[in-house]
């Protein structure tokens, strides 16, 4: 992979601190709970096909009494695209080469009153740069309080940079978490963007802000939540819902298939799954 520019490194930089801020909020969540559950961090390394080194990242893994199982990866990839990929990938008609580096967050929790999340911030580079990225949350027993409450924290991030942002993207990530094959919603919604280019301080500033949103207002809603007691009936219920998830990250995520297309780490990657997941 080439060295990377002042702008790819500051891009990679605060993702990796971003995920150091978050994985030490989520095990000072399981201290609070009890448990001594920390992340474990495994890293690992691209090869392009023709043997050169291709970046890589670190997965970081939890598995908990609050968090059943959550990852959070932070990767830095760069290389060539197959020339069948890159037909789709803005900025790619006269040069192949690509770079990306980015944050991925998914939480899969014990309690279904604590609702599953996701969260995914990058910057992309080829002839062409942007930032993309959202976060939503994915309760198997919708909460109203704890609804409103993430989407007002993401409406203030985005009313700070354009009014714009929250209805266009409050609604793209309605149409893109959804399960055409059941025809229902993954979640709640949230906030989904993509191909935010040309400011890159802007747009940077953005993504830190919807970041920061995210290590603001999910930790609130799951120490709101983590003691409620639940029956076997509702465990049950989550465990249907969360096939409902994989459904969607199997046929549908984009990050999911940039991921295998771009030979990311396969663990890493499906890391979104849950431990267990149930279809009646």
């Amino acid at each position: 992979m080439k060295p990377l520019d002042e702008q790819q490194a500051a891009a990679r930089t605060w993702f990796e601190s971003l995920r150091d801020r978050i994985t030490d909020e989520f095990e000072a969540i399981e201290r609070e709970a009890g448990s001594d559950a920390a992340f474990t961090y495994i890293p690992w390394d691209r090869t392009e096909d023709d043997g050169s080194h291709g970046g890589g990242g670190v997965r970081g893994q939890m598995n908990g009494q609050v968090f059943e199982k959550v990852g959070v990866n932070v990767s830095t990839v760069g290389g060539q695209l197959s020339p069948e990929f890159a037909a789709s990938i803005p900025g790619t008609e006269s040069d192949r080469s690509f770079f990306a580096t980015g944050i991925s967050l998914v939480a899969h929790m014990a309690n279904p009153h604590v609702p599953a999340v996701h969260m995914n911030c990058r910057f992309l580079s080829t002839t062409r740069r942007w930032f993309g990225g959202g976060a939503d949350l994915n309760p198997a027993l919708p909460i109203a309080e704890d609804t409103f409450a993430f989407h007002a924290r993401l409406r203030a991030a985005c009313a700070a940079h354009d009014p714009t942002f929250y209805p266009r993207f409050s609604k793209w990530a309605e149409d893109y978490f959804w399960l055409p094959n059941r025809q229902v919603a993954r979640g709640v919604g949230g906030i989904f963007f993509d191909r935010l280019e040309d400011h890159f301080d802007g747009h940077f500033a953005f993504t830190r802000d919807v970041g920061e949103a995210f290590l603001d207002i999910f930790p609130a809603i799951v120490r709101r939540r983590m003691h409620q007691p639940f029956t076997e009936d509702e465990r049950q219920q989550l465990l249907e819902y969360r096939g409902r998830y994989v459904e969607f990250n199997l046929l549908y995520d984009r990050g999911t298939l940039f991921g295998l297309k771009t030979g990311g780490n396969i663990d890493a990657i499906l890391m979104s799954l849950p431990p267990l997941a149930s279809w009646s």
